[in-house]
């Protein structure tokens, strides 16, 4: 089915000191390079980043989405910010994939193993998990859900990703987390110290 992906960038980074965690270089790259790398060729329909403020400190061959809900309430509106741009500019999209920018080992197999998981299971969601945990912003939405997740974010002030996730019966699809837990994210100076040492052992540049 075709896909637009999303990688969210739109949060605070406070773990990370503040600023933009994405741009922050792992051996040699951001870390917003190595994401694209690897989702990017999952997403048929193209790949935006959700991301506030000036669009101009990241690369220009982005198109940047910022929330459309003031106040940053979180994930959930990089996602429906998302949801809305797919269903506004292509009609033939039907779901978005989502990823954070901090990411840097996404599985290859990402967009295809939650697009069949989500089909089977006629869930509206698929979430990915690895190690018996769920990475509820590394899922698969179905576009349909974009009024009733503004109704959620607006008339609810609902900004648990779980928690909405949970309420619609997300299907989860697991992976295994050697070599290398493919969801591991980077939020703090030390984890990219961690980082560094598991492209090393895996022998990615």
């Amino acid at each position: 089915m075709t896909t637009v992906g999303v990688i969210l960038a739109g949060g605070l980074a406070r773990r990370m000191g503040g600023g933009d965690k994405p741009l922050r270089m792992l051996a040699g790259r951001t870390l917003l390079d190595r994401v694209i790398g690897r989702f990017a060729p999952q997403c048929d329909a193209g790949l935006i980043l959700n991301a506030n403020g000036d669009p101009a400190r990241f690369p220009h061959d982005l198109t940047i989405v910022p929330d459309g809900i003031p106040g940053n309430p979180g994930p959930l509106a990089g996602i429906l910010a998302a949801l809305d741009h797919a269903a506004e500019r292509n009609p033939d999209v039907h779901q978005v994939a989502s990823v954070s920018g901090d990411a840097p080992f996404l599985p290859g197999d990402l967009v295809a193993r939650l697009d069949a998981v989500r089909t089977q299971s006629g869930a509206p969601i698929a979430v990915s998990a690895s190690g018996g945990r769920q990475h509820f912003t590394t899922a698969l939405w179905a576009v349909s859900l974009r009024a009733d997740l503004r109704t959620a974010l607006v008339e609810r002030d609902e900004r648990r990703v779980g928690a909405y996730l949970a309420r619609h019966g997300a299907a989860a699809a697991e992976w295994p987390i050697e070599p290398v837990d493919p969801f591991l994210n980077v939020n703090t100076p030390e984890d990219i110290g961690v980082a560094e040492a598991l492209l090393a052992r895996i022998g990615v540049p």
